[in-house]
């Protein structure tokens, strides 16, 4: 039978996998939007760190009779963040807006940890408050970030914006339902199921994200290729 671990070991390989295919990305993409790319490489690659010291046992406290595992949030905390960071420089979004965005992601998983580690029925309280404040990071996904984004972008990179913005925000939301049914809340999850729930959902999320940007950032280039070419040279 599966346990916590394979699960830990297949999360692991999963982030290994789409890193080296993400890195190996580096150089497919435009060479003016490789800075930028290199956030989608850290996401996966911060998930290396998280899952390793998971699968060898590391970065799990008892609290209020069940386990957290703190590195997990410590994983969210970085990354998550630059997810959003990403999607606001695609954007090209005012830096006001870009520090609000990532502040109040950052701010959704410290909520969200500190509901885990604490006894009911606080732990509810702050739940409901990192669930408040990431209705504001889907706030300014929707609003300040887009109207940006409309602003700023072509057809395709608006596209891909709002691909990328749907994608994280639909399977984000499924990560308070885990919490919810999970040992921190009703309990009608265990560990080993809920577990399982978000090793899928975090590979998906950051290497999905990751590889969706890619592919379309290929795309940009091969269309900035293609006009460089069809545009004549002045004296021909």
């Amino acid at each position: 039978m599966a346990t916590i671990t394979t699960w830990f070991t297949l999360g692991l390989l999963g982030e290994l996998l789409g890193t080296a295919v993400l890195a190996y990305g580096y150089t497919l993409v435009p060479e003016e939007t490789r800075k930028r790319y290199l956030l989608l490489i850290a996401i996966p690659g911060i998930a290396i760190v998280a899952y390793a010291l998971m699968t060898l046992g590391f970065g799990a406290i008892q609290t209020d009779g069940h386990v957290v595992y703190a590195v997990r949030y410590a994983d969210w905390l970085l990354t998550t963040p630059l997810n959003v960071l990403f999607l606001a420089l695609l954007a090209g979004a005012n830096r006001r807006d870009t520090v609000t965005l990532v502040v109040l992601q950052a701010l959704t998983i410290v909520f969200g940890f500190a509901g885990a580690v604490s006894p009911s029925p606080v732990s509810y309280a702050l739940f409901a408050v990192g669930a408040t404040l990431f209705l504001g990071v889907i706030y300014l996904l929707y609003r300040n970030i887009a109207g940006a984004a409309a602003s700023t972008l072509s057809d395709i990179e608006m596209s891909l914006y709002r691909t990328l913005r749907n994608f994280v925000v639909v399977l984000w939301m499924v990560y308070p339902v885990v919490w919810l049914l999970g040992v921190p809340g009703l309990g009608l999850l265990d560990v080993e199921t809920a577990s399982l729930v978000v090793v899928y959902l975090d590979v998906v999320t950051k290497v999905g994200f990751g590889l969706i940007a890619l592919l379309a950032m290929m795309d940009l280039g091969s269309v900035g290729e293609a006009t460089d070419e069809a545009t004549p040279v002045a004296g021909d």
